[in-house]
């Protein structure tokens, strides 16, 4: 685990905290739809505030055009649902670069942090401005870790004092626990529709998972790759032979790759096409493969029930429509029904685990979509090792106080 500076180490009384989270939410009509991401961050919030601070919130929603305003794409909602859960009032501030007037213990929003320009651009002087409104920064966003922006890094390097938030440090801790330290057997699913978007990912978890997992449109390239037909399924042409390697790494490691056995098809990528399960061997050129079959969810929950940990990320098949959510469920219900310690992240995967209900299930849903993604290929998060230069520094200034 990364030396980080948590917010027990410090007296926050009487200051004004900067804290980045991850409100990133689905909105429908001006109406928050899944307020998981929001929610998660509510136990910081009342650490913060109980520890006598006052809360400035900054966060993303979406990809708006910098330096415009886009009602589509504010943060009012993100407000109302934050003012309902807190029991306060959390107004949204819209111009909030130069200064904002706060009451003591008061929490505000600053309007969504990529209406500004040189916000993805990690821009210096935004940094600046941001570090300015405070004398505490907590970066308690996972989900935005792999970025090095003005609101995840920038501001990290200006504070004066920089920290990892709670939500942050159980993200860490959590992945760490599954895939730095994990009890075996270790079973990774990955779903999605290209190899190419998770290539990294399978070659890094082929010398550590005892079982890989594949679904979705990836599992359509190493289909291909083993000879068989897969009709007009997504799948990716010029990876057909990465995916033969892999499979070739995997039996050299020891680590199994399972294909399946029988497939459900439709001949159209439409919610309304007809279903049709057919053995794997069966499937013709006018067949698009959209979701693994019963007897090949058989052979998947042996494989769980005997894990001891699991990583989820991806669904098995588009379990967007119904008649071709069975291999998911099915999925979920066993990784529910496992006493492993599973994992899980990522927009589908989180989706899916509403859809299905089975939230209370998994030991740990990580906030994270491509932070997940890329701390399981191994790579170092930018918004992490910023706060540990912060964790340094901040550790070289008590010692010297102390002397």
């Amino acid at each position: 685990m990364t030396i980080l500076v948590k917010i027990a180490d410090l007296d926050l009384s009487g200051k004004t905290v900067l804290i980045r989270e991850d409100y990133n939410v689905p909105i429908k009509n001006g109406v928050v739809t899944s307020d998981i991401r929001i929610r998660a961050t509510l136990p910081t919030l009342t650490q913060v505030l109980e520890a006598g601070a006052k809360i400035i919130l900054v966060s993303h929603l979406g990809r708006p055009t910098a330096g415009e305003y886009d009602e589509a794409f504010s943060l009012a909602p993100v407000a109302k649902s934050l003012s309902d859960f807190l029991e306060i009032d959390v107004p949204l501030i819209k111009d909030w670069t130069n200064g904002i007037d706060m009451s003591d213990h008061q929490v505000v929003i600053c309007e969504n942090v990529r209406f500004e320009k040189g916000e993805t651009t990690n821009d210096e002087a935004l940094a600046r401005k941001m570090a300015q409104l405070c004398q505490v920064y907590i970066n308690d966003a996972f989900a935005t870790a792999h970025r090095a922006q003005a609101s995840t890094h920038g501001v990290a390097k200006y504070a004066s004092i920089s920290a990892a938030g709670p939500l942050l440090i159980k993200e860490l801790k959590a992945l760490s626990k599954a895939l730095r330290d994990p009890v075996s057997p270790l079973v990774a699913i990955v779903g999605g529709a290209k190899v190419s978007s998770k290539l990294t990912i399978l070659e890094t978890l082929l010398g550590k998972v005892d079982q890989l997992i594949v679904g979705g449109g990836i599992v359509n390239t190493f289909l291909k790759a083993a000879g068989y037909e897969i009709g007009k399924s997504l799948y990716e042409a010029d990876l057909v032979e990465v995916a033969s390697k892999l499979m070739k790494q995997a039996e050299e490691s020891d680590c199994h790759i399972p294909l399946p056995i029988d497939v459900v098809c439709g001949k159209e990528f439409d919610e309304n096409t007809a279903a049709e399960t057919k053995s794997v061997n069966d499937v013709t050129a006018d067949d698009m493969i959209m979701d693994v079959g019963p007897e090949t969810s058989k052979q998947l929950n042996k494989l769980i029930a005997k894990a001891n940990t699991i990583v989820w990320n991806g669904p098995l098949g588009v379990f967007e429509f119904k008649q071709f959510s069975q291999g998911t469920k099915n999925l979920a219900d066993a990784i529910a029904e496992s006493d492993a310690y599973s994992i899980a992240g990522g927009g589908d995967t989180i989706a899916a685990i509403s859809t299905f209900n089975i939230e209370d299930k998994i030991s740990y849903i990580s906030t994270g979509g491509g932070a997940f993604l890329e701390f399981l290929e191994g790579k170092k998060l930018p918004a992490i090792e910023i706060l540990e230069e912060a964790a340094r520094a901040w550790e070289a200034m008590e010692r010297a106080r102390e002397l």
